[in-house]
């Protein structure tokens, strides 16, 4: 049956991009945390009431480690993963982009923190992708900051 083993073989060969354990375990660790991250943030969108909630911080996180996981892992020199993480940013921009809203003939604009959010979003799905966690962790920490401490400290200053 040569022709079973040349498919099992294609097959095997096909999926033969994580060449070890530990190559496996800090992939699956990074995409994983990258996604928690992006939910994590995303739940204290969706708990305001934005749009953007649980699933898009969660794919732009996974999204944006992913785009830097597969470069990493293939060996590119470091001026293409530059090139790379510019594309990241200029995506995720565009994508923000689509958040924000002005009203008619007004000069409210909304959408701009959830365009922020998500954009922060994505640099910390690069931050896990290219092995930062910490810094990435650290950073999502800081934004729950500003989404939710930051808007009490600024409401007790306004005068009434």
């Amino acid at each position: 049956m040569p022709i079973w083993d040349t498919i099992l073989n294609t097959i095997a060969s096909e999926f033969a991009d994580v060449s070890d354990v530990e190559m496996g375990t800090r992939i699956t660790l990074r995409l994983f945390l990258a996604a928690l991250l992006g939910g994590m943030l995303g739940y204290e969108r969706e708990s305001q009431g934005q749009a953007a909630g649980v699933r898009t911080h969660m794919l732009v996180a996974l999204g944006a480690a992913l785009f830097v996981v597969v470069p990493e892992q293939a060996g590119v020199a470091e001026d293409a993963m530059s090139r790379v993480t510019q594309g990241v940013i200029a995506g995720v921009g565009f994508l923000c982009a689509g958040t924000i809203l002005k009203g008619e003939g007004s000069l409210q604009i909304k959408g701009l923190t959830t365009a922020a959010g998500l954009w922060l979003t994505a640099a910390i799905g690069v931050a896990v992708g290219v092995g930062y966690e910490t810094t990435a962790a650290l950073s999502a920490l800081m934004v729950l900051f500003v989404l939710n401490v930051v808007p009490m400290i600024v409401d007790k200053k306004q005068p009434q």
